[in-house]
């Protein structure tokens, strides 16, 4: 296998849609990471001259093939970063301006190719040390490859209709293309329906490319919007795609904080890249910027790219809100070193906030197998009186706080506490250790009987700073409005006393990033049990991979 790898396609362009896919999954056995495109139709690699790059003049056809390429690519083979690259794409016949090749001098990409593929047919199999030693030459005048390329000749099997259409010919009309393009989105984990959109943007943009990337403002709605990438991640990607797909482009990256942004007040623009989705936004904009007396914009509809893979509570389109709900469950972020641990019990710190369904959670790992050490029912037996928690309260605290038979009235120390920053945490410096205490026995007392996992189902487990002894955090969020809802309707407390609650802890976007796994219930039990059993069959893994390392 190799890491990263460059497809040269040699199919003429109309074919292309049929063959891609086949193509693509030979390519998939052979290349794990990042797989280039390069489009050049008619290349002969068989004899004659050497072969040499060559603009490409932007037709529809290429538009339709960049969609099927990522639509394909999503398919056939998801755990490749596809790029189709456009530096021999122009727009223009060449002019004195313009150099007379693509490629003056090969161009880098993020990713060096260790290997380059190709749907070329070779018609004398005594032909193919020629074909690559040519293919290798033409890949090096193109792209900075790493030294020692190899080269693979693609034998993928063909679909039916391609003689039927190999007899009707070549015909595609030119795309109108524009010197200022604008698009906006969220671009979060960037996929195939982003980089369809970007490299058919790129295509219809001459000069200058203007993308609008949602900002705080933008997300507060969006599904699972703790686990979107932070801004300067998705803009740097957005950076790297477009540098390695057409370097010669002006691009602008600029934060969108409500859905218009530049596209209203940039009178250079000239064309926005829409969808069937996103076409009455494009719509409204040309509203606004004629209201600005400004000129509308060319509205340029893309087509929406399915996903086969979608499950019932997924849209039905590639789309970043199905890719965050793939990834609970699954490890986001590597644990830290707990090597000073012993390695069994393998031990799961899980919180989440008031309402987030934790102790649901809790419960359903304790039935798959784990041992369930509850922190909130440990923090009832530390003010058990007589115990060291108990004597250090009244200290502080005063007997007041005392019920007639001398336990501690909770409600009434909870009432001396409530709104006072200082006396909450003279309270929880003497409890949180204590908890802390007895959690540690619970685990020794579990690694004594031999047990493989405890949970620790602890709310403040961040907070008390319990992370020390524990080998992953697991979290389980759910929006705000969802758990007021819960809370009330659980506590009987009004929506001002839920949300004070809340307010009062740690916010599900600070606690995912101390988290490993991320969890939520926010839909039916059935789905949340999917994730924990999902959740529960990794960490399986993991601590099989991590006693194998011992």
């Amino acid at each position: 296998m190799f890491s990263t790898g460059i497809l040269v396609l040699t199919s003429p362009l109309h074919i292309l849609p049929l063959r891609i896919a086949p193509v693509l999954s030979s390519a998939a056995q052979l290349v794990d990471r990042t797989l280039y495109v390069h489009l050049h139709p008619g290349l002969n690699l068989g004899g004659g001259s050497p072969p040499r790059p060559v603009f490409l003049p932007p037709v529809v056809d290429l538009s339709t093939f960049i969609t099927r390429l990522y639509s394909n690519a999503a398919d056939v083979c998801g755990h490749l970063d596809v790029r189709f690259l456009l530096t021999n794409i122009h727009a223009h016949p060449a002019s004195s301006q313009t150099p007379s090749s693509p490629f003056p001098s090969p161009q880098p990409l993020s990713h060096s190719p260790e290997v380059v593929l190709t749907d070329f047919a070779v018609q004398d199999p005594h032909q193919t040390r020629q074909v690559t030693q040519r293919l290798e030459k033409y890949t090096g005048c193109c792209y900075v490859c790493r030294p020692g390329l190899s080269s693979v000749l693609l034998h993928p099997q063909l679909q039916e209709n391609e003689d039927r259409l190999k007899n009707q010919g070549e015909k595609s009309e030119c795309l109108e293309t524009y010197s200022d393009v604008v698009v906006g989105g969220t671009f979060d984990r960037l996929h195939g329906a982003h980089k369809s959109l970007l490299n058919v943007s790129s295509v219809l943009a001459n000069k200058r490319f203007v993308i609008g990337v949602c900002n705080q403002a933008m997300l507060k709605k969006k599904v699972l919007k703790e686990l979107i990438e932070p801004y300067s991640l998705r803009v740097q990607k957005l950076k790297e795609f477009l540098q390695d797909s057409k370097p010669s482009l002006q691009v602008e990256i600029v934060p969108l904080d409500d859905p218009f942004g530049v596209s209203i007040v940039d009178p250079m623009l000239k064309c926005i890249v829409v969808s069937e989705e996103t076409k009455k936004g494009g719509e409204a904009v040309n509203k606004k910027r004629i209201e600005n007396g400004l000129q509308p914009l060319v509205l340029h509809e893309i087509q929406l790219l399915k996903d086969v893979h979608h499950t019932d509570i997924e849209e039905e389109k590639i789309s970043s809100s199905s890719l965050r709900f793939r990834l609970l469950g699954t490890l986001l972020a590597p644990p830290k070193d707990t090597s000073h641990l012993p390695t069994l019990p393998y031990v799961i710190g899980l919180t989440g906030g008031s309402g987030s369904g934790k102790t649901s959670i809790a419960k359903q790992l304790e039935a798959l197998g784990a041992v369930r050490i509850d922190c909130d029912k440990l923090g009832h037996e530390v003010y058990q009186t007589g115990t060291a928690a108990y004597h250090k309260v009244l200290e502080v605290f005063g007997s007041e706080i005392l019920s007639e038979d001398q336990s501690i009235n909770r409600r009434a120390l909870g009432r001396k506490v409530f709104g006072n920053q200082e006396q909450l945490k003279a309270l929880t410096d003497i409890v949180w250790p204590e908890i802390a205490v007895l959690a540690q026995n619970k685990i020794n007392q579990a690694r004594e009987e031999g047990k493989r996992v405890c949970v620790v189902d602890a709310a403040v487990l961040l907070e008390a700073g319990w992370t020390d002894w524990i080998h992953e955090v697991w979290l389980t969020i759910i929006p705000e409005e969802e758990a007021v809802s819960r809370i009330t309707e659980r506590d009987g407390v009004t929506t001002e006393d839920a949300q004070h609650r809340l307010q009062s802890q740690w916010s599900n976007s600070k606690q995912v990033e101390h988290a490993n796994v991320v969890l939520s219930s926010l839909w039916e039990p059935e789905i949340t049990q999917k994730q924990v059993l999902k959740a529960w069959n990794l960490l399986q893994q993991r601590i099989q991979q991590k006693l194998g390392g011992l």
